[in-house]
């Protein structure tokens, strides 16, 4: 069985706010082993991260400043995780994240 161990860090708490995917990092398993393969980006959110993200995640504008947007990504990390079961310690969060991203970018 392929799986995904994936965790993403964000601008906020609320796609619907306007708060955006600035990380995402992930691992893939075949057989609940680690492959050796996985999956890092760091991601320009396109908006000022707040203060008390930073606070959380350590990501700041300026390191952010030079990184790709989400849509500029959204293929290769689509392609990474493929067909394989996803495996996320707070799922809601970061499903909601995720399937926000996509719809803007009218992807499935």
């Amino acid at each position: 069985m392929k799986e995904i161990v994936l965790d993403t860090e964000t601008t906020g708490l609320d796609p619907d706010s306007g708060d955006r995917i600035v990380e995402i990092g992930a691992v893939k398993l075949l057989g609940h082993v680690p492959t050796g393969s996985t999956y890092h980006q760091y991601i320009n959110p396109e908006r000022e991260v707040p203060k008390e993200a930073v606070d959380v995640h350590g990501l700041t504008d300026d390191f952010l400043r030079d990184k790709p947007a989400f849509g500029a990504i959204a293929q290769d990390f689509l392609a990474f995780i493929g067909d394989a079961n996803l495996v996320i310690h707070n799922a809601a969060f970061d499903m909601k994240f995720l399937n926000a991203e996509l719809r803007w970018l009218g992807l499935p």
